[in-house]
């Protein structure tokens, strides 16, 4: 009998034994549990926007100059005598203070020849009054129905009489008035910023004596947008009235280590538009900066640059939702009843630090994201994680 083929068949057969065992043991392994993620859903921190009255605020910059700043120069010519000691950089002074006095001398003799001068016009006045008086019952003694001529009774020498009298007292009047300009004053209030002169030196009309400025008040030129000026409800070539006073403004700045505060308001605006800037420019006014209107103390220097916060006039209604709610400029993220992703593009009147005021885009209630957010899409789904709105 012929083995061979036996032999050569076994080790094929003991193959496909195998494969066919391995393959029934795999079929009989039971099948692995499969499970399926849940997608995990981005949670969001939201506030509820609130539709209330606001007052809209601005928010600029100005620098503080004084509201009158001139060259203190006399009226006349003269040698000075004395300076007060106010009249010194940095020194306040009076309303009506004698700053400066000029040699008076020559000018007490002008007013001691003008009075002489006055008194006697005033003389040749009572003459010529009593001679015309003679002449007029003469002429009516002998003429007792007849009406006498100006001529006959001395009226041109009365009436030339009178013209000397005015002209003698208008001379008594400049020479007293410049003996009164020997005395240089202003008559306001204010501060010396420069002072150019001395005791003894020889000044004419007109020379510079020092620069000062009035502190009765100051003022502060505000740059503004088009929508700022819009935000405070004012027109071009607005000027503040007892009936329609301009907006409250709050002045600040940090004045050795500590914010300060003023309190003032626009008085006007320009009736143009900066053709380089493109900005109109209000002006804010601050009354007494150096007494009452000082802040602990501080005064609004003139100089001074501060951030200006003016708030307008009237109240309006509008939504408000926290300054985080805004993106982009004009754009906020609101998450609807089913917490999906709505983006809205908004009308935004006003921005402050804390707040933003719309007037459209999202309604009373609604909740608008706070949080940040990689990669927004509209319509996805979010977590949200509520948080009260400030008021």
């Amino acid at each position: 009998m012929n083995k061979k083929p036996l032999k050569v068949m076994a080790p094929v057969l003991v193959l496909a034994a195998a494969f066919g065992v391995v393959q029934w043991m795999s079929a009989a392994k039971p099948q692995p549990e499969k499970k399926e993620e849940e997608q995990r859903l981005v949670s969001l921190v939201t506030s509820q926007a609130r539709a209330q009255p606001v007052q809209l605020q601005v928010t600029t910059q100005g620098e503080v100059r004084a509201h009158t700043a001139i060259h203190l120069t006399p009226q006349i010519s003269g040698r000075i005598t004395a300076i007060s000691n106010r009249f010194a950089e940095g020194a306040g002074f009076e309303a009506g203070e004698t700053l400066i006095q000029l040699d008076d001398a020559d000018f007490q003799l002008d007013v001691a020849r003008a009075k002489a001068r006055v008194a006697q016009a005033e003389v040749l006045l009572l003459q010529a009054n009593a001679a015309a008086d003679i002449k007029r019952q003469q002429w009516l003694g002998l003429n007792p129905n007849k009406e006498p001529t100006p001529l006959q009774v001395n009226k041109p020498q009365v009436l030339e009489a009178e013209a000397n009298l005015r002209a003698a007292k208008a001379e008594l009047a400049d020479a007293e008035l410049n003996l009164a300009r020997t005395q240089i004053r202003l008559p306001y209030r204010g501060r010396v910023v420069s002072r150019e002169v001395g005791v003894g030196q020889y000044v004419t009309a007109g020379t510079s004596l020092g620069r000062i400025f009035a502190t009765d008040r100051v003022e502060v030129r505000l740059p503004l947008t088009d929508s700022q000026l819009l935000e405070l409800d004012l027109p071009l070539g607005f000027v503040a009235s007892k009936q329609s006073p301009g907006p409250a403004v709050t002045l600040s700045a940090l004045v050795g280590n500590h914010e300060q505060q003023w309190q003032g308001r626009i008085v006007r605006t320009q009736a143009s538009i900066d053709p380089q800037t493109r900005l109109i420019y209000a002006v804010a006014e601050v009354q007494d900066p150096y007494g009452k209107g000082a802040s602990d103390g501080v005064p609004l220097a003139v100089g001074l640059f501060v951030t200006a916060r003016a708030e307008s006039a009237a109240q309006r209604n509008a939504i408000v939702v926290p300054r985080e709610a805004l993106r982009s400029a004009d754009k906020v993220y609101v998450v609807d009843d089913e917490d999906r992703l709505d983006i809205r593009t908004v009308e935004v009147l006003s921005t402050a630090d804390n707040r933003v005021v719309l007037a459209s885009g999202v309604t009373d209630g609604e909740r608008v994201v706070t949080s940040t957010i990689a990669n927004p899409v509209h319509g996805m789904h979010v977590q949200p994680i509520t948080h009260l709105a400030r008021r």
